[in-house]
């Protein structure tokens, strides 16, 4: 497939759809806190949910995060790059390190970056996050730090560059395995999976959904596993808005969409 196309095609009824969240769905902020899902994106997440169509959410962040994020919907997801996962029959699933060596891991971390101000710590309660977003100069620093925690704790941890961030992650945790589990589960078992990511963590998810004969989408530039590319976040939502007009998947739909944002 032509990786320049920004309007890939597929047919939404007999596919599965994954989406990464920061940088895809939605907007990346000057704080994690500080991102909110476009409606345009929302709505279009909604409808396909509620017409049947297999949707999961696929991200670095928490279960909790997610789910606020999105609420009042409730999707199947995995945070923590699949560390924690919810299958589409709300069991949770998860990996999770011992409680005494994880809080001797944060209790060092946080003495190792008490040093750098613009470094921002994150706790996701079973992976930590180093984030130089606002302090830019740092990531050499991070880079360092995230380096040498994840040797030293080579055994249970694992690490996760990304966007302005480097991530100490469980061991084993990854984008492209939660898929292929969520692929062997009703309703997504049988369908075309289709991903879209937009960073260096989403290209387990590419080379496991072109493995599995499906679409993977990369947002933006940048060197990628991905076969077809969205420009932008505001090219996903409208890119979905289109998808979803164009096959009538839902009656319903062009009375719901917010069509405030126009497509590019």
């Amino acid at each position: 497939m032509d990786k320049q196309n920004d309007r890939p095609e597929t047919d939404v009824r007999r596919c599965a759809f994954f989406f990464d969240v920061d940088g895809t769905l939605a907007h990346i902020q000057p704080r994690p806190e500080l991102v909110f899902i476009p409606p345009r994106a929302r709505a279009a997440l909604e409808q396909l949910h509620v017409g049947g169509i297999p949707v999961a959410v696929i991200s670095g962040r928490p279960l909790s995060q997610l789910d606020a994020l999105f609420a009042p919907l409730r999707l199947p997801a995995a945070g923590i790059h699949g560390a924690e996962r919810r299958t589409a029959d709300g069991q949770l699933q998860g990996m999770a390190l011992d409680t005494a060596l994880f809080h001797g891991i944060e209790e060092a971390l946080v003495r190792a970056c008490a040093g750098y101000p613009g470094l921002r710590l994150e706790n996701k309660g079973v992976a930590f996050a180093l984030h130089f977003r606002q302090a830019p100069e740092l990531e050499e620093t991070a880079r360092t730090l995230a380096e040498d925690f994840a040797k030293r704790y080579a055994d249970v941890l694992a690490l996760q560059p990304g966007k302005c961030v480097f991530e100490l992650k469980p061991r084993g945790a990854s984008k492209g395995e939660v898929i292929r589990a969520f692929m062997q589960e009703t309703p997504f078992i049988g369908r075309m999976p289709i991903f879209i990511g937009d960073d260096r963590t989403d290209e387990t998810g590419f080379e496991a959904v072109n493995q599995l004969g499906g679409l993977s989408i990369k947002v933006g530039g940048g060197e990628t596993l991905a076969t077809q590319r969205l420009d932008s976040v505001d090219a996903v939502g409208a890119w979905l808005g289109t998808l979803l007009d164009r096959l009538d998947v839902l009656p319903e739909h062009n009375n719901k969409t917010d069509r405030s944002e126009s497509a590019p």
